[in-house]
């Protein structure tokens, strides 16, 4: 389906799911807009930013999201838990997703699709003056029309009690993903970290399962098995790495390669 404006895009990651098309995206904690245009020449189909854990600002977010565009790529922002102005301002400066951490309950996933959704859906805040809406370029029946069809939500499950709310909270209409949360999770069951113990991987598969009974699709937040058994449990949208872990293993590589190699004239004599 094309956009009702040539001013606006369609979702990369959404054109792929709905086709029936796995996606990926690839998570960035450093606030270099060069990295995710890196990202974005080597194939990813979108850039995960975080507000929850990284200490970035909303003006360079909006680069790394422009940067993005530049690319035909995705963007979606983990946003910190805070009030409605932290979930649409991604929106707003023209991020294709958000993503909310530890969601708890129906009610608080009730609360989200209110607070970003416009009607009919939810009862989201209208301004049209940003990034999203090209600065009032775009008629609001349009710009509304492209939000409620091309962003989109995911809701991540992290904690035994979401996993007990599981079914109430999937029901719930107007988002479109949940993500499990196996590192949260892990912790929270005294497990930190073994994100492979049987009862992190069953919690990881009961998700993903009733997300696609809902009518969800389900982000698998990084590779904990192979893509053919992740897709097999449902899982369509693939983060792939994360750029810290990336450049600390070339580091290191680097480095140990150094160290294994033998030493030269000048370092022997040094020695001597």
């Amino acid at each position: 389906m094309s956009t009702s404006s040539p001013l606006l895009r369609q979702s990369r990651v959404l054109s792929a799911l709905r086709a029936g098309r796995s996606a990926t995206c690839f998570k960035l904690n450093l606030s270099d807009p060069r990295i995710a245009e890196i990202a974005c020449v080597n194939g990813v189909d979108a850039i995960w930013l975080c507000n929850e854990h990284v200490p970035n600002q909303w003006l360079n977010m909006e680069n790394q999201i422009r940067a993005a565009k530049l690319y035909g790529i995705d963007t979606f922002v983990r946003v910190e838990k805070g009030s409605y102005s932290d979930y649409i301002r991604p929106f707003e400066a023209d991020a294709t997703g958000i993503l909310v951490p530890h969601v708890a309950n129906a009610d608080e996933a009730r609360q989200i699709v209110a607070w970003v959704r416009f009607k009919p859906v939810g009862r989201r805040p209208i301004d049209g003056g940003n990034a999203d809406a090209k600065f009032c370029a775009v008629p609001l029946k349009d710009y509304i029309a492209h939000s409620l069809r091309e962003q989109f939500v995911i809701l991540q499950i992290e904690s035994p009690e979401a996993l007990e709310n599981l079914e109430e909270i999937a029901a719930v209409p107007g988002f479109d993903m949940l993500c499990f949360g196996p590192g949260d999770y892990s912790h929270l069951i005294g497990k930190p970290g073994q994100v492979n113990d049987p009862e992190v991987v069953a919690a990881r598969q009961r998700i993903a399962r009733v997300a696609r009974q809902n009518g969800k699709y389900a982000m698998a937040s990084g590779l904990m098995a192979s893509r053919q058994a992740l897709e097999t449990e449902g899982h369509s949208l693939f983060n792939i790495g994360a750029d810290v872990v990336g450049l600390s293993d070339y580091v290191r590589k680097n480095v140990q390669s150094f160290v294994d190699a033998p030493a030269g004239a000048f370092a022997a004599a040094a020695r001597a």
